[in-house]
């Protein structure tokens, strides 16, 4: 009988989060950025690893593969066009991915914005999951280094649209700093109001913020939520927009703005 999987959250450099999807025996390492922590936690949890999965090319997703595959002899999944030299397996959307030892099934879809090939992925089912990288973050997304502001919204709709139980497995601890800036773009939003209150608390015991949920991240996410009067109107006022402008102006003035805010 196949055992059931779970995650564990291995925190790397100051403010990653690596992950480990394991079974009590095998494991598949997502975006592991430091080969240390993820040695450290498959010892600690007795775990053997099966698989590496990467979202995008950016080091601290990647750098820990090669100290991984010193030790492991496994496949390394990730983009076909990021530009990744050790990906054994090249993905893009619409691909399946059975995590070798793992009772697994993924589906990947682009999302590009952050880099122009970075993908994430997805786990149906009455479980949902998604390991989204650097492009959907607690209450935030991340910044366009390669891609245009309309890539990034169509990526970020694309994730909006998986059911709202679906866990988001992001990769950064930022949610604090992301819900500050949401707070000042949508200050009316009492689910925000709650939201802040909830993760602060959690912060203060230490804990993670994530994963948060996609129900969450559309009620509180201005990046979700762009085509949100109030949100306009808060660029509006700030001088960020003339008024009037299309959706992906008020996504891009957004993105610009949480850059300096």
């Amino acid at each position: 009988m196949s055992k059931p999987v779970s995650v564990l959250t291995v925190p790397a450099f100051r403010d990653n989060y690596l992950w480990l999807v394991h079974d009590g025996r095998n494991a598949a390492a997502v975006d592991p950025g430091d080969a240390a922590p993820i040695l450290a936690s498959l010892q600690e949890h007795g775990l053997t690893l099966t698989a590496i999965l990467l979202t995008h090319h950016h080091a601290d997703h990647i750098g820990g593969v090669p100290g991984l595959l010193a030790r492991f002899q496994v496949p390394v999944f990730g983009p076909r066009h990021d530009g990744i030299a050790a990906v054994t397996v090249p993905l893009g959307e619409g691909d399946r991915v059975q995590v070798p030892g793992l009772d697994l099934s993924l589906r990947v879809l682009d999302v590009p914005g952050h880099t122009l090939g970075h993908i994430a992925y997805v786990r149906d089912g009455a479980e949902p999951w998604v390991f989204c990288g650097d492009t959907l973050f607690a209450g935030g997304c991340g910044r366009l280094f390669e891609g245009t502001p309309g890539q990034m919204a169509e990526s970020l709709g694309k994730l909006a649209a998986l059911p709202e139980a679906t866990k988001v497995f992001c990769a950064h601890e930022y949610t604090l700093s992301n819900l500050r800036f949401a707070s000042a773009v949508e200050p009316g939003n009492t689910a925000l109001r709650a939201r802040v209150a909830a993760d602060s608390a959690t912060r203060e015991r230490g804990l993670p913020t994530v994963p948060s949920t996609i129900a969450l991240e559309r009620a509180t996410n201005p990046f979700l939520r762009y085509r949100e009067p109030e949100i306009a109107a808060q660029l509006h006022e700030a001088g960020k927009l003339r008024g009037g402008e299309p959706p992906v102006a008020v996504f891009a003035a957004l993105r610009e703005w949480k850059n300096n805010f």
